[in-house]
């Protein structure tokens, strides 16, 4: 593919949001009839194989349509600027009625109507028992506050922001206690991982945004929150003398190099987190964490990259590769072990996405020319791999192996939902304004 200018680019990201993508999912990920969304289609899009809505994937198409609706009016017609705020409306009435249990936490799954159910990792549906629990995973709690305070600042409703607020502090409090659980996987015994800090980072932060807009005095306590989840990260999962980010580590905050649990990275979640933390350190104009961001771009994008069939796998060891170390007895038969034998070299579309804007925030920040430079392989990769050839469906095809061939797998969960793609541009459309703003003042 030919190099663009940063003009042509931001063009063309405009182009690929709201042109191929957002029309797939404002078309039929929308439940007009009982309100929320629906994600639960097969790899290329054309099928919808459940109704089922997982307060994981609700959360995060909520904060899309949110997103979309207060930063880029400006960037749609009326009827599409219209279309999105009565979905965000649909969605957020529906999750604010059915989305919490008795006991205040958030359901893992609902039927189409709302009840709560349980299902199989594949999507299909199990018969709850006496003493199942329906609140599986607490990132569905954290989902759903994204996408609550998101609609909140989008219509201008400051009770969905103390929706979000009341359920932050209760996650929070969870997270401290350790009466929490963190399906679909569940750290191994006798390790600590780096989505716990990761997640709360993210969720801390565009909370504490949200309260500013409502000026609301937990804006100061949320970004404390917000400031040691990235300390937790950078000061115990960050190596740079090994030049990684590791994925866990141990309870004591020790590495545990000769173990396969120990040893592996997982790039997406790596380069999700480095802009995270530029964003964060940007808003508080942290030059030494811009710089740990900056960096751990650079390194999981070299270290990632597959030199045989290009792209990130899944999964990879610290010093590139597949996964490998031992296994203790003890978590011989964990689920997390089973994904880094099976599905390591597995090509996901998040992953990618969250590689193009890290790229190019990284570049933002550094202004070296590397970041471009890489930037351009990833473009080139990504751009002949993902996108549904089919162009009356749209949208990407999620989960290729690792010779980029489609493959119908579930991954994590038997969704496929807008938010890492159309976040990161949109996202990526605002970095490029910046870049291509900062260029001018400086002619």
């Amino acid at each position: 593919m030919k190099k663009m200018n940063l003009h042509e680019l931001h063009e063309f990201y405009k182009d690929h949001l709201f042109n191929v993508l957002l029309p797939f999912w404002i078309k039929f990920g929308i439940d007009h009839e009982h309100g929320a969304f629906f994600t639960c289609f097969n790899n290329t899009g054309d099928v919808l194989k459940s109704k089922n809505k997982y307060i994981w994937s609700q959360g995060r198409f909520l904060w899309m349509l949110s997103r979309l609706y207060y930063a880029f009016k400006d960037y749609l017609d009326k009827e599409g600027v219209e279309g999105l705020i009565s979905g965000a409306e649909k969605g957020a009435l529906f999750l604010k009625e059915h989305a919490l249990l008795p006991n205040g936490k958030c359901a893992w799954v609902l039927d189409q109507k709302g009840s709560p159910i349980l299902t199989n990792r594949d999507g299909t549906v199990k018969k709850a028992k006496n003493g199942d629990k329906f609140d599986l995973g607490i990132a569905a709690d954290q989902f759903l506050i994204y996408g609550m305070a998101e609609y909140a600042r989008a219509a201008n409703n400051p009770e969905y922001f103390k929706f979000a607020l009341k359920l932050f502090d209760s996650v929070n409090e969870r997270l401290q206690s350790g009466d929490y659980k963190t399906f679909p996987h569940d750290a191994p015994e006798g390790y600590k991982t780096h989505g716990k800090s990761m997640i709360m980072l993210e969720t801390a932060q565009e909370l504490a945004d949200i309260a500013s807009f409502f000026k609301d005095p937990s804006a100061e306590r949320l970004s404390e929150i917000a400031k040691a989840s990235m300390h937790e990260t950078t000061n115990n999962f960050v190596k740079k003398d090994d030049k990684i980010l590791l994925e866990m580590i141990k309870q004591d905050n020790s590495t545990a190099y000769n173990e396969m649990l120990g040893s592996y990275v997982n790039p997406g979640h790596a380069l999700e987190d480095a802009w995270f933390i530029m964003h964060f350190a940007m808003r508080i104009s942290d030059t030494e964490a811009i710089h740990t961001g900056v960096e751990i771009v650079r390194w999981m994008t070299s270290l990632g990259w597959d030199s045989e069939y290009g792209g990130l796998p899944q999964f990879v060891h610290k010093e590139g590769g597949e996964p490998k170390g031992s296994i203790t007895s003890n978590n011989i038969n964990d689920h997390m072990v089973m994904e880094l034998r099976e599905n390591w070299s597995n090509k996901l579309w998040w992953v990618h996405s969250e590689a193009l804007y890290a790229l190019i925030l990284a570049y933002e920040n550094s202004g070296d020319s590397w970041f471009m430079d890489t930037y351009w392989k990833f473009h080139d990769y990504v751009f002949k791999t993902f996108p549904n050839p089919d162009k009356k469906i749209g949208e990407w095809i999620q989960i290729q192996d690792r010779k980029g061939k489609p493959e119908d797998k579930v991954v994590a969960l038997p969704v496929k939902d807008p938010y890492h793609i159309t976040r990161a541009f949109m996202h990526l459309i605002k970095s490029l304004e910046r870049i291509i703003a900062g260029k001018a003042e400086g002619m």
